[in-house]
């Protein structure tokens, strides 16, 4: 990993060129937890309690989506995709990874089968896989979406579903989904949980989306539903182990050879889906060492090699020989504490942190380091409340990865005040994963 000084920050546009990394260190416009609604309801500790002891819903509507359809469009996304469909069926969903030629992750979402021919991608990567169709040749039309996805997630989730669907979902199997009606609308019910809970993702046409979301609030009163904001939103992700664009990584759109997807790509998104920003302790000298490939975040199992895709050779090695994997760090509360008390003394004081977690759409990347070497990228750093820690995700060395080794994390931007953190490697997701549970005993 290469560390070296950059100059200061300047704004920088997104075009052919690829943007130097203190071209993106800036503060975005706008406040990123609009895409949730509110940043708190009850309060953040409140919520962030919900996944593990009651439910929430959380209204993830903002992802882009796309509708696929055509015979060729099965074959489109194996061509894109690291995911083996050779056993992809119709109401079974996956999380669905596209990389490019150096199996650095441009895009991922949800991809469901609709039918034998038709396809919904959630997420960035609809527009990816739109425009390699646009740019080849097969026989598939792809046209956005405007459908509401909400969360539902938490040990009383299935409740509060069966409550408001009037019957049972229990037939449901993991990252599959079925038909359900709530307030007498038609709703996709797929069992997912990023949480790391058990969870299910309610899909369906934007225009009833609001009789939707009441239904299921006033069916999870009884349940003790809480409405998730946005400045706890992520550290579900954090604790469970769910690596998340611009957050963990920046998708790798930033090459020379990319100059006319990331144009198309800026023009078409919206604003909050089109910034790239990072902040924190790690540089480096090109935009490229904020990619990340799928083993590096925890995501091997989703690589098969039983068909052709863009990145399968870089991948091939990387499977086989595997540099860097992700793991928790848990932060030295002492060390955090200072970091705090500097706010109290004289002197410029450390860079804050904020609680539960940054707020202004970074990606935050500190350096973590052992006997002076860096060793990995600590990123989602954030509060668990329910663990009473700092917790961050980390993409570190294969040879200081194991659960116990003590590492340092460099808090603070490079040429301000910075603070060596202790920290412990621990296992991801750190969390207990419930994602999976059984149902049928419930």
């Amino acid at each position: 990993m290469s560390h070296e000084s950059t100059p200061n920050a300047h704004a920088h546009s997104l075009g052919a060129t690829p943007p130097s990394p203190a071209a993106l260190r800036r503060t975005p416009e706008g406040y990123f937890t609009v895409r949730w609604g509110q940043p708190e309801y009850t309060d953040w500790i409140d919520e962030s309690m919900s996944w593990k002891e009651t439910c929430y819903i959380g209204d993830w509507s903002f992802l882009w989506e796309r509708r696929f359809r055509g015979r060729d469009a099965l074959k489109l996304f194996s061509d894109l995709t690291v995911n083996s469909f050779a056993n992809f069926a119709i109401g079974q969903a996956k999380h669905a990874i596209h990389c490019n030629e150096d199996g650095k992750v441009i895009h991922e979402g949800i991809l469901s089968r609709l039918g034998e021919n038709e396809f919904m991608l959630f997420g960035r990567g609809g527009f990816w896989v739109d425009y390699k169709l646009r740019h080849g040749r097969y026989k598939a039309v792809a046209e956005p979406d405007d459908w509401f996805n909400f969360q539902v997630s938490g040990p009383n989730a299935l409740y509060v579903l069966e409550k408001a669907a009037r019957k049972s979902v229990r037939h449901i199997a993991y990252m599959h989904f079925d038909k359900v009606r709530i307030a007498d609308h038609e709703v996709l019910a797929l069992w997912q949980g990023v949480a790391g809970e058990l969870g299910y993702e309610l899909q369906g046409p934007s225009h009833y989306a609001r009789e939707v979301y009441d239904t299921i609030l006033d069916a999870g009163k009884d349940f003790g539903i809480r409405r998730l904001g946005g400045r706890v939103a992520f550290i579900n992700h954090l604790e469970a182990c769910f690596p998340t664009i611009v957050t963990d990584y920046l998708p790798a759109i930033f090459d020379d050879d990319m100059g006319e997807y990331l144009a198309e790509f800026k023009a078409a998104m919206p604003g909050y889906a089109a910034t790239f920003n990072i902040a924190g302790s790690f540089e480096a000298n090109s935009v490229d060492a904020w990619y990340r490939n799928p083993v590096e975040l925890g995501w091997q199992n989703r690589i098969k090699f039983d068909h052709d895709f863009i990145g399968r050779e870089a991948l091939e090695e990387e499977v086989a020989h595997p540099r860097r994997v992700i793991r928790t760090l848990v932060w030295n509360a002492e060390d955090v504490v200072d970091i705090y008390a500097s706010l109290f003394r004289a002197g410029k004081p450390y860079h804050y942190i904020e609680i539960p977690r940054d707020q202004r759409g970074f990606m935050y990347a500190d350096r973590v380091v052992s006997n002076g070497k860096l060793v990995g990228v600590a990123t989602s750093r954030g509060y668990s409340y329910y663990f009473r820690q700092m917790l961050s995700l980390c993409v570190i060395d294969v040879d200081r990865c194991e659960p116990g080794t003590e590492v340092i994390v460099v808090w603070g931007e490079p040429g301000e005040p910075q603070k060596e953190v202790r920290a412990q490697v621990a296992p991801a997701p750190y969390k207990k994963d419930n994602r999976r549970t059984d149902v049928r005993t419930l």
